[in-house]
């Protein structure tokens, strides 16, 4: 399985909890930050994007790029999630 970023502009409250719910339906993810998740899945990034693409709005943002080898960050939300990106990031 590979990591990959998600960073997306959800521009309707409800429809930013709903496209959360599908980021969470890959069961191994890790918030980076309001915007920005990270989830491991078998799948490609076209599949994830139309994955997460159901009931967005013609002006919603969804980036999905399989992560590479190196990660740096400052500030995650917690230790565990740093920890999660420190175990996951660094073997993408």
């Amino acid at each position: 399985m590979a990591t990959y970023i998600v960073a997306f502009e959800v521009n309707d409250d409800d429809r930013k909890e709903k496209f959360k719910e599908y980021l969470r339906s890959y069961g191994t993810y890790c918030p980076i930050n309001a915007n920005c998740w990270a989830i491991k899945s078998q799948h490609d990034s076209v599949k994830i994007r139309d994955h997460l693409n159901r009931g967005l709005d013609p002006n919603d943002r969804v980036f999905v790029i399989r992560s590479g080898l190196e990660a740096a960050w400052r500030n995650a939300y917690s230790d565990d999630n740093s920890k999660w990106l420190r175990e996951h990031l660094s073997n993408a």
